[in-house]
């Protein structure tokens, strides 16, 4: 492993984003969606599903303090699933990279309030889940592998650290520390000790974090067991079901215990297996534990595993997990469009593993994966006001299908206000929030910028203080202006990603040509720089019509549309009714036009394409040669704006 590669990505406090796309997506955040969900969290959203989350820890505090008394009833039970505490986890998580870079008393006041609740809830040693401290104590650490106990954990404690290193407070920090304490002295290697690990990953990138913050080794080790012990024989999750007597969902399928990632050890994983969400937050706590400790064999699967993902089971828009069997990755070369699952939790969740990636050794493949989740599989979860939300995201929907054919049950045309089983709305959040902390990394020596947003940012490659300043008006144009601002000069290496969707790009620094070399797809600089100096990058931004491997059988004779990094789609309100009739060729006649008005402001694409002719409904079948066809004008919008106006068909894969 190559160390003097490696990177860490700018914190959100040095960061100021800018950005003609990305600023209204996060104004949208903080104004919208952060007040949005807390309502929501309390059960205030005519219409929707309720959470409990804010009940069920009012309701812990109280039965842990009799004395107090926040006005819930005592006997009214545990509300939601099992794994209702990690809703509210990532809401303060998000509230906390929101006040990072916006700073609101009073949104800072509520949480204050909100941690002194939860505070309230935890056990004297530690322990902290509102499942097991409203329904019985003396069930906890009995289920790892089903009642998300060291999940809601983990995001509870992103949480914490995440709202520490916005605010320096530490209540919620330290409370999480006293948890993780009460874990370790419970679960680990040693005899007597729980030798298992989570049912539902992430604890394991939580604690890399906690361990940045306190350096004790007691944190990272805890993160390291959870990841070696997995999958080890004898199999943990298989004793404690036989031990528990429960029925073993996943028993029959071809999963089997790979569906939590536990069917083999962490290293001689090698194909994208189970649950999706899960698996990337397994294999994003694997790139942490590599990336610290310099494990090869780990790096090693970590290569393999992204390669089979982003090579054989991603979606073009960047959704992952193809089946709504488990909400799991099934097979290479697999990926339905009308029945895709692509839960939006996965998308975000193989962003935070293409950002670890990215840390270890800046390669352009693992920032391009990044890129065309964000810009569209991510976004596509939520609609253009921040108040509904998609938990799947298809490639392609027709509304009767939805609602009368069980195959496509689980898709909806139309955003939800919430959901029974909320994670994908405040995992929004707290991605989008954060996006400033997605732009660069840096090492001793250099600095890298992997994403194109408007921002400034402060760094210190060889302790040199330097601004960074990019200026853009991308996805929708290929101008990306980087200048620096510094006393004096100073040498240090700078790799500007040449994204992967471009053919034809001009590089100028200073307005001249300039040398460097290109480096993984990164184009390098090393040189010394000087205040003012700036380059500019001009990518080539054509409309593309891509092809799937042949391999990919639902897509045989078909294509997407792209520009730049965003994927479009054809839609009903533009498009008419049966989708499934146009054709698209070649097109002479494409015109690209941005539209500020329409959509919160996208780039439009036409052409002229086909439509086939209306057949007499007494035919079912009939001889090719006698199709008939008509010009019509396609219209293309970006596919994470469908379905904002009137809900109707949609696909992202049309004809030939």
């Amino acid at each position: 492993m190559d160390n003097a590669k490696h990177t860490e990505f700018i914190g959100l406090k040095k960061v100021a984003v800018n950005d003609s796309f990305w600023t209204p997506f996060m104004e949208r955040i903080r104004t919208q969606v952060i007040p949005y969900q807390w309502e929501a969290l309390n059960d205030r959203v005519p219409g929707a599903d309720p959470s409990y989350c804010v009940r069920n820890f009012k309701l812990a505090a109280e039965l842990t303090h009799p004395e107090l008394d926040y006005g819930v009833p005592r006997d009214i039970g545990h509300g939601g699933c099992v794994f209702q505490d990690s809703d509210f986890a990532k809401w303060i998580e998000a509230v906390a990279y929101s006040l990072t870079w916006y700073p609101d008393p009073e949104l800072e006041k509520t949480l204050d309030h909100t941690i002194d609740i939860i505070c309230n809830a935890q056990q004297s040693d530690g322990y902290l889940n509102t499942y097991y401290i409203i329904n019985g104590m003396d069930k906890r650490f009995t289920n790892l592998k089903d009642n998300h106990e060291l999940y809601c954990f983990g995001h509870l404690l992103e949480g914490a650290v995440a709202y520490y290193e916005a605010t320096g407070k530490r209540k919620l920090l330290d409370a999480l520390i006293r948890y993780a304490d009460c874990i370790d002295k419970l679960i680990g290697a040693e005899e007597g000790k729980l030798h298992g690990y989570p049912g539902h990953e992430i604890a394991e990138m939580a604690l890399v974090r906690l361990y940045a913050i306190t350096k004790d080794e007691k944190h990272l080790k805890l993160a390291q067991y959870f990841i070696n012990q997995r999958g080890q024989e004898p199999l943990y999750f298989k004793e404690e079901t036989e031990r528990n007597k429960n029925h073993f969902y996943w028993r029959d399928s071809y999963m089997q215990y790979q569906y939590y990632q536990a069917g083999k050890p962490v290293r001689e994983q090698h194909i994208a297996k189970g649950h999706a969400v899960r698996a990337v937050y397994l294999y994003s706590g694997m790139a942490d534990l590599a990336r610290l400790t310099g494990d090869e064999e780990l790096l090693t699967a970590c290569e393999a595993l992204f390669t089979n993902i982003s090579k054989r089971q991603m979606y073009i828009t960047g959704g992952i997990g193809q089946s709504p069997y488990g909400e799991a990755f099934s097979y290479d070369y697999s990926l339905p469009n009308d029945t895709a699952y692509a839960e939006t939790c996965a998308a975000i969740g193989l962003a935070f593993f293409a950002r670890r990636m990215s840390a270890i050794a800046p390669r352009g493949v693992y920032a391009d994966v990044l890129e065309k989740t964000l810009y569209n599989s991510i976004i596509s979860g939520m609609s253009l006001d921040g108040k509904t939300f998609f938990y799947v995201n298809p490639l392609e929907a027709l509304p009767d299908a939805c609602l009368k054919d069980h195959r496509m049950s689980h898709v909806r045309i139309k955003r939800q206000k919430w959901f029974g089983c909320a994670c994908c709305p405040p995992n929004l959040a707290r991605i989008i929030a954060s996006l400033g902390s997605y732009i660069h990394s840096e090492n001793a020596g250099a600095v890298y910028t992997h994403l194109f947003v408007g921002s400034k940012t402060k760094v210190s490659p060889g302790g040199t203080d330097l601004t960074i300043n990019i200026d853009t008006k991308y996805p929708w144009e290929g101008l990306v202006n980087i200048s620096f601002s510094l006393k004096g000069a100073a040498r240090f290496r700078y790799g500007l990603r040449i994204p992967g969707w471009c053919r034809n790009y001009t590089l100028k620094l200073n307005g001249a040509d300039a040398a460097f070399s290109i480096e993984d797809t990164y184009a390098v600089f090393n040189r010394e720089w000087k205040d003012g100096d700036s380059i500019s990058a001009v990518f080539d931004m054509p409309v593309t019509f891509v092809q799937a491997n042949p391999k990919v059988r639902e897509d045989a004779g078909k294509t997407a549309v792209m520009r730049g990094p965003v994927v479009y789609c054809l839609e009903e309100a533009d498009n008419g009714k049966e989708l499934c009739r146009l054709h698209v060729g070649q097109a002479a006649d494409i015109s690209v036009k941005h539209e500020k008005a329409f959509l919160e402001g996208v780039t439009l694409i036409s052409m002229t394409g086909k439509r086939e002719k209306d057949w007499s409904e007494d035919e079912l079948y009939r001889a090719m040669e006698d199709s008939a066809w008509e010009d019509t004008t396609l219209r293309f919008i970006p596919y994470y704006a469908w379905t904002n106006r009137s809900p109707g068909e949609m696909t992202v894969w049309v004809n030939q």
